[in-house]
């Protein structure tokens, strides 16, 4: 069990695009199994490479709930290939934006395609809170984060919090 670091913004690395990823081999298997300690050590119910500094496209995601058995997804290479056309607002988080909580719309359903940890090629409907956990995590694969769907206003205030933390820390 390897439990890595989460970035926190502003690193620049959570802005970044992840490359994609040419083969499930031994190292990528590794890869999902240290994002999936980190998750539920954070606790979170989904995580992004580029949140623990890599550079791949892979995502873990679980939504069992607290109690129950786990039931993690590993998506590599996920694209989302149709999204639904109700929106939904519900409350979001990031472990890269520890301990703020903001009101995001997304749409209510998504088909996402990726490959599984055995190099199959999958391809999921969800809806409801996983449809908003996948749109988030994909996210992470293109440098976005949730606060870029709020107004300016609180994105701008989110961002100079964090900016004054890191400054306190590397001063």
């Amino acid at each position: 069990m390897a439990i890595r670091p989460i970035l926190v913004i502003p690193d620049a690395r959570l802005r970044a695009v992840a490359d994609p990823i040419i083969e499930v081999d031994d190292e990528i298997k590794t890869l999902a199994k240290d994002m999936l300690d980190t998750m539920y050590d954070a606790p979170g119910i989904g995580l992004a490479a580029p949140q623990i500094g890599v550079m791949k496209r892979i995502v873990v995601i679980d939504l069992a709930p607290e109690g129950e058995a786990p039931d993690p997804m590993v998506l590599i290479n996920p694209e989302i290939t149709k999204f639904g056309e109700e929106m939904q607002v519900t409350e979001e988080g990031c472990l890269s934006i520890p301990e703020l909580f903001y009101e995001v719309e997304r749409p209510n359903a998504v088909t996402v395609k990726y490959t599984d940890l055995d190099g199959k090629e999958v391809t999921k409907d969800a809806e409801g809170k996983l449809a908003v956990c996948i749109q988030h995590e994909l996210d992470h694969l293109d440098g976005v984060l949730y606060i870029d769907y709020l107004s300016r206003l609180k994105r701008d205030r989110v961002i100079k919090k964090f900016d004054k933390a890191a400054k306190r820390m590397a001063g």
